[in-house]
This record gives structure tokens, C-alpha cells and sequence, in this order.
């Protein structure tokens, strides 16, 4: 028997158009609901092996020796295996910087380090092995924040580095240091009327994917391994791990199972390389599931983050200079630090004209979890600091808070920090104004002619107030994010769009190497492919490594980018169909006529008889297909000193209204409301708009208030691996969340479309806070803020 569970082609038709711009359904959303869905953690194989992975319980420490006997006498094991027993000279990892080991070796450098991996005919016998592996460790210090990081006698958390970015930092425990140095801050600083500063912190938050990491790797007989896994960018995985298995890309198959949500935290490898070498090792194939514990210690999490601002205005409310300084933590290992601090310098001053900006970012090495990319990836952070700084300033000034942030709003054509033009739709005083005008949710919704409804209160239905002491505030916050990769990253994508006759109907067939990780990706391709070919049926390829990369699942850019790719390639078709028909029928075929006509004049309608009888004559037995690149305009990195550069290709915007009640003292915060306007270019399925906007949105209120991991300081040991003490938002948390939608074209785009998904977390939870702030006439500038916050004690 072979694999089960595997994923599948998913055909999608309607009688109705179903092309851009109509909010068509998800073809895996009734599957996904009804239990149906195949995800990865599904995937069985005939004689399958389970997979376990023992995990340091110390945060940093010499390894003074590994006994693995025990583990290897037990019944039921196949293989354990160390650093010591990998295959190839190669053995770290990296998204950018490979500096990650497979297994660790010497020593480990943060709590959940991977150090040795078991391989069983039963997960719970793979437990019980790994439990029996025996090391001895020899502490060391830790370094846990910028103090001890980069005193002149810190330890060194990477001893000799010889990556790209050590030339340009003052530390070796400094990942990356990223200046953005526009004017004079000094000199305009001597300007201003009113100044004001603020110390904020942002604590780490995690993904809180709900599918755990998971995957089967399956030994070939070519010698190769066929991996189906749970990830976000299937050809960065194989680039990763081919050369630690010492095999050639092209005997490293991926296919892409169901993924249980991603938000970044499936950027960084997990299980794949630990189930490909138990895989080869035993000669069986091997499933590998994280529980919540392990997911914890297995990916990366957000940025906890110090942020020093300074911001100056004039008495009529313009802003005069900024000076601020961002340092994140990056954790043990690099991942996507780097990129992260070009983030959050080159879009720290937010969505408002500053002529006079200096901010530095940086990041680093510490012996904290690792860290990396998550929704809004340095953006956040930073609009959460200067969000804050927007309000005290307006206070200063003596204006509304809206209107100073609509007086100061950057337009199209503003330059940025980095001196780059915004050369798209940039409406932040216009999206301000809509998200200000909507209507404000009743006043005290608890009571009733019945009593109180405690699940409008704070603290919900643990039933702690009844209304009493209960106060409402509104704030307001508006963020800039950029789309797409960055700083001269070559990103495209790459779509097979193939076009022929199935049981009497034209079918369109599209392949891309796409993660659909829940942003809808499945469906829009379709859409596009309804549009630009004029057929009703369209079937959706399982993503593999067997076509061209899509690139990441992250950035907000895969409707852009492997959209532009499937519009692309569509076009293309387009264009061999055309051509023979042209070759077959010229304009003597009457059905043929009116299906080129339509075609050619880009009105296609997908339920037009003409066009498909026309499709059906003109490709009788034979299909037409293409497989083409599609790359957005180039981006620079950043100069080094200045930060100068064209370094994003496109921005999005977001603006929130928050409406809370607070139980000033018992320090409980209910969200009332949470409404958005953002500007998406084209709704390309305005349902799938709507709930990626109000998705973000809860993931930012989840920051606001309740998510942290919280990391012991002197050991560095993460306190609350769980989802009992670490808390997400539920559907009694999540509030209404009404969303005003502008669309703007960017001519620049695809369909003039904006990726969406990541704008709307970084404004959400600062108008959280804000909401807060205006209710307890508290300062609050520590996110998330808990109960002690808000009382004192």
C-alpha cells in the first residue's frame, strides 16, 4: 500500500461565473468543516515508523556527553540518531544565515534545542526511547537581553562568525543593524513646539497555529525520499534539506500537505530534515507530529521588542522630526531576523510625513527561543511604538487624534525615510476618516429588560462584575506594511496552467508549487483562470516541488505574486488557443467567432455558450500548456548607513476604531468592537477579503491583551509551552469586527490588487491599547497589558 491521506486535486465548478471580483466559495471549506480535510498530521503509509525528537532542557550548555544505549535496547526502535551520525559534511540550516544545526553539537543554545532523534513502530515507544537518551550538560550563563548580549566579556552565542551581515554590526551578538537616516532629526528636533518621548515593550508572541507541525517522509527506490509536510514555502524547504541528506534537489520530492495555519511560524524547518534522515536511516517511512508542548519549542515566534521614540511637533499640529531606536530579539538562532529589522527601520516612522528621521534597528543573538517571521513581521512591532507617540502627541498639541493623524497622513506620492516615492494609492487620511464615521456600538450592551448579560461584560462568564466600575473607551491606530519581498530579494513565482477537453467541457488544470495555508490561495486561482480563459471548470494541482517555486506563503504576497504567475501563464494559453483556432477554423466557425471575440476582448464570460462550445471545437483531443515566471518590479537593498534605497515594492494600509470596557478594578477588559477600513486595490473574492481583514484583526487583539510567551530571565526556560497558560482569543474574546473596504487600484499589481492579510494586525492592536489608555487615563506602554496593569497590583 502507499501513502493515504495524500492530498488531492481539487476541482472547482459552478454555473455561475465565479471569476474576479465575486466571492465565490472554498472549494477545502466544506471539507475542512465537516472534518474531512486531510492534513498533515492524516498522512499514514503501510509499515510507517513514528518519529520523536528528545529536546534540551536547558537554555545554554556545553554537552558533555550523549548515551543513547538505553534508547537503542528498547523494543520497538529502529533507529536514534545525534549529530554525530549525520550523513553529510553539511549540517546547519538557514533561511538566510546557516546557522542552525540539525541535532546540536558542543552545545545547545536555547530551551527545546533539538539534540537527538528516535525513530519507532509506535509513537509512544519513540517517547519512551527518547526519555531513555541520557545527556550531560555543563551550564553556562545566559544571555537574555542587550545588556548582557553586548557587554565587551559576553559570551558569544555563535562563536566565529563569518556571515555576511558581521562586517557591518559592533557585536557578534548583533544579528543585523539597519540605520534609516533621512535629514536632520538634531537640527529639526530645535524646531519643534512640544516633544515627546516614550519606552515602550512588545512582548513575543506565538503563531498559536492550531495544526501542530507534522509530516511523512517516505523512502524511494531510486534512493531518494518523497516528503508530504506542512510548510509555507516548499522550495526554500528543499534547498535547505537536500545538501544536509546529501542527495540531489531532484530526489528530494515535496508535496504539500493540509496546513493546519501558518502566520510565519512555518517559514523555518521543523520535522522535515528529522523525518528524511530516520526515513533513509531505517528504509521505512517515517511520520513525525509535534504535540503542543513540542509546537512550542518548534518554530520560531514573533520579536519580543524594546522601542525608544522621540517625536516633535509645531503648535498647528505638523510633525517635525523622529528619532527612535528598536531593538529586537532575535533568539538563538538567526532565521528571519535580518529581514525583520529591515522591516521595522524602514517602515518605523508609520504612515506619516517626517522629513527629519534617524532610527536605528537591530537585532539580537540571544539565548531566548528563536524568533523569526509572524504576520506583520517587524511592522507590527514598530506601529505599535509610534501609534502610542501619535496620541501624546496630539494630546501635547491640544488636537483630536484623529485629525492629527489625518493632518500629518502620508499621500501618494510622500517619500519615504528611505527616500523611496510612494508611487500607488496611499489613502490614510481617507481610510481614518471611514473607520471614524462608523457607527459606535450601543452603550452598556450587558444590560437588559432580563438582567445582565455577563458575556458582555469584562470577565465575561466567570461572572466578576456586573457593571460596576465598568468603563468604555475608543482609540484609534492606522499602520503601513509592505508586500512582498524586499531589499533586492528576486521574488516570483512560477505557475503550469494547462487547457484541454474533459468529459465534453473545456477544463483549465493549474499547477503551482503555492502553500495554501488558509488565505484562500486555491480559490482565487481559480478565479483568475475563469477570467482570463473563459471556462467553468477548473481544477487545482496538489502543490509540489515537480513545478517552478511559488515562494513563501508570507509577506501578504502570494495573490500578487503566483497570482500574477497564474495570470501569466493564463494569458499565454490564452494565446495558443487563439492561435489555434486561427490555425484550424480561421473566422469561419461560427461558435469559434464569438469565443475569439470574446477572448481576445478580455470579456470573458465564463457561462457564455459560444465561448465553450468554441473551446471544445478548437481543442478537441489535444491540450495547450505553459509554464511561466511572473516577477514583480525590482526592490535595492538598503545603503548600510543611510538606509537609503527603493527597497519595497508596494504598501498596505489599515485603520482601526477600538471600543472597550474596562472593570477599572478588577483590571478585566472586554473588546466591544473592533472596526477596520482598509484599502485592498481589488477585492479579487471580497468574502476572502473580509475574513483575512477580520482575521488579522483578532491575531492583533490576541497581542493587545492576552498572548505572550512568557521567558524565565535568568534561565532563559519558556514558563507557559501550552495553550492552558498561553492564551488565544476564542470566539467569546473575538468582538464585532465591521470592515470598510476601499479599493484603490496600484497599477503596478495584478488587477490593481494589494495583499491584505497582514496590514490590518499591526493597527489593531494599538488602537487596542489606545481604547484602553482613553478609558483608564493610564500609559500603558507595555503590550499585552494584563490585570496588574490596569490596577496597580
Amino acid at each position: 500500500m502507499g501513502t493515504t491521506g495524500t492530498p488531492t486535486k481539487i476541482t472547482q465548478g459552478t454555473k455561475s461565473k465565479g471569476g474576479i471580483g465575486e466571492s465565490t466559495l472554498r472549494p477545502d471549506g466544506t471539507l475542512k468543516v465537516t472534518g474531512e480535510f486531510a492534513y498533515s498530521s492524516d498522512m499514514w503509509h503501510e509499515d510507517m515508523l513514528w518519529g520523536q525528537i528528545l529536546r534540551s532542557t536547558v537554555a545554554h550548555a556545553e554537552i558533555v556527553s550523549i548515551d543513547t544505549s538505553e534508547a537503542l535496547a528498547q523494543p520497538g526502535v529502529y533507529a536514534v540518531m545525534t549529530y554525530d551520525d549525520l550523513p553529510t559534511d553539511v549540517k546547519n540550516y538557514g533561511l538566510e544565515i546557516q546557522d542552525t544545526p540539525v541535532l546540536a553539537h558542543g552545545k545547545v543554545r536555547h530551551h527545546g534545542e533539538p539534540v537527538a532523534i528516535v525513530a519507532a513502530d509506535h509513537p509512544e515507544t519513540a517517547r519512551r526511547a527518547a526519555a531513555k537518551i541520557k545527556v550531560e550538560y555543563r551550564e553556562l550563563p545566559v544571555i537574555t537581553d542587550e545588556a548582557s548580549a553586548t557587554a565587551p566579556d559576553a559570551i558569544l552565542v555563535h562563536e566565529g562568525r563569518t556571515d555576511h551581515h558581521i562586517g557591518h554590526v559592533s557585536h557578534p551578538n548583533i544579528v543585523h543593524r539597519q540605520p534609516i537616516v533621512r535629514g536632520n532629526a538634531e537640527e529639526a528636533a530645535k524646531k519643534a513646539d512640544f516633544i515627546v518621548r516614550g519606552e515602550y515593550t512588545f512582548g513575543m508572541q506565538d503563531q498559536a497555529f492550531l495544526g501542530p507541525e507534522s509530516g511523512l517522509a517516505v523512502p524511494a527506490e531510486d534512493g531518494g525520499v518523497d516528503l508530504y509536510v506542512a510548510t509555507q514555502w516548499l522550495h526554500s524547504d528543499l534547498r535547505q534539506i537536500a545538501p544536509v541528506l546529501g542527495l540531489p534537489e531532484d530526489k528530494v520530492r515535496m508535496t504539500l500537505s493540509g496546513v493546519g495555519g501558518a502566520f510565519g511560524g512555518r517559514e523555518d524547518l521543523s520535522m522535515q530534515i528529522h523525518a528524511c534522515l530516520l526515513a533513509l536511516r531505517t528504509g521505512k517511512p517515517v511520520k513525525i507530529v509535534y504535540n503542543r508542548f513540542e509546537s512550542f519549542f518548534g518554530h520560531v515566534h514573533r520579536h519580543p521588542a524594546k522601542l525608544s521614540y522621540e517625536h516633535g511637533a509645531t503648535r498647528d499640529g505638523k510633525l517635525t522630526h523622529l528619532k527612535a531606536r528598536i531593538v529586537l530579539d532575535g533568539g538563538a538562532y538567526a532565521s528571519a531576523s535580518p529581514a525583520v529589522v529591515g522591516n521595522a527601520s524602514s517602515l518605523g516612522a508609520g504612515p506619516y510625513v517626517i522629513d527629519d528621521v534617524d532610527i536605528e534597528a537591530i537585532a539580537l543573538y540571544t539565548n531566548n527561543p528563536p524568533c523569526g517571521a509572524m504576520r506583520g513581521f517587524g511592522a507590527v512591532q514598530a506601529c505599535f511604538a509610534y501609534e502610542a507617540q501619535m496620541d501624546k502627541l496630539a494630546d501635547k498639541v491640544g488636537m483630536d487624534r484623529v485629525e492629527f493623524r489625518q493632518l500629518n497622513a502620508m499621500e501618494q506620492g510622500t517619500l519615504l525615510p528611505t527616500g523611496q516615492p510612494v508611487d500607488s494609492p496611499a489613502p490614510v487620511a481617507e481610510l481614518l476618516r471611514r473607520v471614524k464615521a462608523m457607527p459606535l456600538p450601543p452603550e452598556r450592551q450587558w444590560e437588559s429588560s432580563e438582567g445582565a448579560d455577563v458575556r458582555q461584560l469584562p470577565g465575561g462568564l466567570s461572572n466578576t462584575t456586573h457593571g460596576e466600575g465598568v468603563v468604555r473607551g475608543v482609540g484609534y491606530a492606522v499602520g503601513i506594511k509592505n508586500v512582498g519581498f524586499s531589499e533586492g530579494f528576486d521574488d516570483y513565482s512560477t505557475a503550469k496552467v494547462r487547457m484541454e477537453v474533459v468529459g465534453g467541457e473545456p477544463v483549465a488544470t493549474v499547477h503551482t508549487a503555492m502553500a495554501e495555508v488558509g488565505q484562500g490561495g486555491v480559490t482565487v486561482h481559480a478565479q483568475i483562470a475563469r477570467t482570463e480563459l473563459g471556462v467553468t471548470q477548473v481544477t487545482i494541482q496538489p502543490a509540489d516541488t515537480q513545478v517552478g517555486s511559488a515562494g513563501s506563503t508570507s509577506a501578504s504576497r502570494q495573490t500578487y505574486v503566483t497570482g500574477g504567475a497564474v495570470k501569466n501563464s493564463c494569458e499565454l494559453v490564452r494565446e495558443k488557443v487563439l492561435e489555434l483556432g486561427r490555425r484550424k477554423f480561421g473566422t469561419y466557425h461560427p461558435a469559434w467567432a464569438t469565443a475569439e471575440l470574446l477572448l481576445e476582448g478580455g470579456k470573458v464570460v465564463t457561462d457564455a455558450g459560444e465561448v465553450l462550445a468554441g473551446l471544445v471545437d478548437v481543442l478537441g483531443d489535444e491540450s495547450v500548456e505553459v509554464e511561466a515566471e511572473w516577477r514583480h518590479r525590482p526592490t535595492e537593498a538598503f545603503d548600510l548607513r543611510t538606509g537609503q534605497g527603493f527597497g519595497h515594492v508596494q504598501y498596505s494600509f489599515a485603520a482601526h476604531r477600538a471600543v472597550v470596557e474596562v472593570d477599572t478594578e478588577l483590571g478585566l477588559v472586554k473588546v466591544i468592537e473592533l472596526a477596520c477600513a482598509q484599502d485592498v486595490g481589488k477585492a479579487l473574492n471580497p468574502l476572502s477579503v473580509i475574513g483575512q481583514i477580520q482575521g488579522g484583526t483578532t491575531q492583533g487583539l490576541g497581542m493587545a491583551v492576552m498572548e505572550e510567551i512568557i521567558v524565565d530571565p535568568k534561565t532563559a526556560k519558556v514558563r507557559n509551552p501550552s495553550f492552558t497558560d498561553y492564551l488565544i482569543p476564542t470566539i467569546l474574546d473575538t468582538p464585532t469586527i465591521p470592515v470598510d473596504v476601499l479599493e484603490l487600484a496600484d497599477d503596478h499589481a495584478p488587477y490593481g490588487l494589494r495583499g491584505i492579510g497582514e496590514a490590518p494586525t499591526l493597527s489593531s492592536t494599538p488602537a487596542v491599547l489606545a481604547a484602553i489608555r482613553n478609558a483608564t487615563g493610564l500609559e500603558l506602554n507595555r503590550t499585552p497589558v494584563r490585570p496588574e496593569h490596569l490596577t496597580g497590583k
